[in-house]
């Protein structure tokens, strides 16, 4: 049961219709998730700066009412935050752009990359991003994004890049082919606490390759800091856990257990997003089994949806 109340920054907003967003605002907001599922709660209110004043937070806050500041606006379509240790933070957007916010300073954000190779299509794009836990000695960045090959085939891959003098440079592949599509891309990678990199991928619109454990698709896989299988997989590949339909996020709690938010079924009969415990070697039922179904050898969600739409993002 997952009771740890995590502060994040939600950048990411799927509509029902998958249709895109185009500059709306990026703000703070306080997810707590508890055994009901996932709960979000936040207050807008009214601000004239990026950051608001300690005043201003001891005058609005509450016990109960979270209080959110607008620190960045006109970003187009953000995905994914990763905190510098200044505090500062990276954002990517979905159209390949990277940038630097710094809500401690009355400044613009920066640019600091665009990823030439990445393309916005559908859902996919310039998603996940993520620092290497020992980022204050090798400025390691990796990032998430989605691709074509030959100009056809959509496809995701991982690459792990430098962060120097506010730049990203050095970009260099560390997982490829992970299959795409115009929807289902995963797209979330987290370092976890035994230091392995675990990325969250999609089934691509290929529902049955989420069942099979060779294929990169609705899969959870885990790697060392250089694309490797990470020791202990249970499939001697890639692969940590499948039958995924479309995994959104990623977090563990306070006793180190993996727990991931992902999309369920959309369109008429758009419902049943799930929250489910992710343990090494299992199997999570897609497209067999979905909500509250069961199946032997595969596991049931912990929550979900029911006929309403969470569209959880990150976790």
């Amino acid at each position: 049961m997952l009771t740890q109340v995590e502060i994040c920054y939600i950048c990411n907003i799927f509509s029902l219709y998958n249709y895109k967003m185009k500059y709306f605002t990026l703000i703070v907001i306080i997810t707590i998730i508890a055994v009901s599922g996932v709960i979000f709660l936040s207050q807008k209110k009214p601000v004239t700066s990026l950051v608001s004043t300690p005043e201003e937070s001891q005058q609005s806050s509450s016990p109960n009412i979270p209080v959110s500041s607008i620190v960045s606006q006109n970003l187009d379509t953000p995905w994914s935050i990763a905190f510098l240790p200044d505090k500062s933070f990276l954002v990517t957007e979905r159209k390949g752009d990277v940038w630097l916010i710094d809500p401690n300073k009355n400044s613009s954000p920066s640019l600091i990359a665009k990823i030439e190779n990445a393309k916005e299509i559908g859902e996919g794009g310039l998603l996940g991003i993520v620092l290497h836990p020992n980022f204050t000695t090798n400025s390691f960045v990796y990032l998430y994004y989605t691709y074509t090959q030959n100009g056809e085939n959509t496809l995701n891959r991982v690459v792990r890049m430098v962060f120097k003098d506010k730049k990203l440079t050095d970009e260099k592949v560390i997982v490829d082919k992970i299959p795409g599509a115009s929807n289902h891309n995963g797209g979330r990678i987290k370092f976890g606490p035994d230091g392995f990199l675990y990325i969250a991928t999609g089934d691509a619109q290929n529902p049955s390759q989420a069942q099979n454990k060779n294929s990169l698709a609705g899969k959870i896989l885990r790697v060392t800091d250089s694309g490797k299988p990470a020791a202990g997989n249970p499939f001697n590949n890639l692969v940590y856990s499948y039958g995924h339909r479309n995994v959104q996020g990623l977090s563990w709690d306070s006793n180190g257990n993996l727990w991931a938010t992902e999309h369920g079924r959309s369109g008429a009969l758009s419902g049943l997003d799930e929250l489910n415990l992710i343990q090494i070697g299992k199997n999570y039922g897609w497209p067999d089994i979905e909500g509250d179904e069961k199946k032997s050898g595969m596991e049931t969600a912990r929550r979900n949806s029911g006929s309403t739409t969470w569209a959880p993002s990150g976790a």
